[in-house]
């Protein structure tokens, strides 16, 4: 598996930013989880001056074996419908994107489907759709690594686009059933509590995935490590994710983690280097049961909970403007020196 160099903002820029922030004409600590949100990039940065630059959102697409299972309100055919739909701007992502400026790709991991050369969809696949890991592992050794590698690939592209800020979100239907085990297994929370409705399992629905993804979890025949839970239950588009984040924190970029998929994404990629939580902003809270729990796990603080639970990145392009506001704030804001103001605090 790649090896990633990802280290550990210096610390010792904290004082001097938060002394440019306590000397604001504003009273001390007055905006709250914004001025926390300016240390933060700032220390990533290492400066006084934050900046973001060219924000993207990169979506990873492909199929999972175990939606012959029966774990998905959502038919099979839905992950290449939707990239079309993508392609033709017609999708929440792109509404998103569009409102907030934020270049979008899309990126074919292992989507079951032959599009041919469709302009605008970055053809990396790996092949059709995972195996089903209710009777072996979704994928090869080998397929894991090329999906991590298609993460970096697209994490340094956006590096030469300028970019500084990266979210990134999911295409595929039954990969909430391989969050849930990821979930399960890296936070040793009952799988009971992991499993939801996805998009959209009734009562009965949600217990046939659960007894499917506990039958699974018993079938499991590896040897428990980090990797081979990835490689065992996860989709090619959540591994691709992993390999994105690492490389984006290797990087130096900031991170927007988007719903509960990729709020699995990055607990996975914690558990192989645990510095890349200082370079995370969590978007939101959603409604898909386990997202909270898994963020409390993670002593995460999402910036919204507006009940959402689409994925493709929404919820981290939704919480933007205000990671924007904190940068704004630091770098507009009069000092009280500047603007002639005697501290009131």
């Amino acid at each position: 598996m790649y090896t990633f160099n990802i280290k550990t903002p210096d610390k010792k820029i904290i004082p001097a930013l938060q002394d440019k922030i306590d000397n604001l004409t504003k009273p001390k600590g007055s905006l709250g989880r914004l001025e926390e949100l300016a240390v933060q990039i700032g220390t990533i940065q290492q400066t006084l001056c934050p900046v973001l630059k060219n924000p993207q959102n990169i979506v990873f697409a492909a199929d999972h074996g175990v939606i012959v299972e029966g774990v998905s309100f959502s038919a099979p055919e839905v992950t290449a419908q939707q990239i079309y739909n993508f392609l033709k701007g017609g999708a929440g992502i792109n509404m998103f994107a569009r409102q907030h400026h934020f270049m979008l790709k899309v990126v074919d991991c292992g989507v079951n489907a032959d599009f041919g050369h469709l302009p605008g969809l970055f053809d990396r696949k790996i092949r059709k759709s995972t195996t089903n890991y209710l009777h072996q592992a979704a994928m090869t050794k080998a397929e894991m690594n090329r999906a991590i590698e298609i993460g970096i690939e697209m994490v340094d592209l956006a590096w030469q686009d300028g970019t500084n800020i990266i979210s990134f979100g999911e295409l595929g239907m039954a990969n909430t059933s391989a969050s849930s085990i990821w979930m399960s297994y890296f936070t040793e929370i009952p799988l009971k509590e992991c499993v939801g409705a996805g998009s959209g399992l009734d009562n009965k629905g949600i217990a046939h995935k659960y007894n499917v993804l506990r039958q699974a979890m018993a079938n499991y025949k590896g040897d428990g490590s980090t990797e081979d839970i990835l490689r065992w239950f996860g989709g090619f588009e959540m591994v691709a994710a992993v390999g994105g984040m690492l490389r984006a924190a290797e990087r130096g970029m900031i991170i927007i983690i988007d719903g509960f998929i990729m709020t699995n994404c990055v607990l996975a990629a914690s558990k192989l280097y645990p510095e890349v939580l200082e370079y995370c902003i969590f978007g939101h809270q959603g409604d898909e049961a386990g997202h909270k729990l898994v963020l409390d796990v993670l002593q995460a603080r999402p910036l919204l909970n507006l009940g959402l639970r689409l994925g493709e990145g929404t919820g981290a392009i939704c919480a933007y403007p205000i990671i924007e506001s904190a940068v704004h704030m630091i770098n507009e804001i009069n000092s009280f020196q500047k603007a002639a103001i005697t501290k009131y605090f």
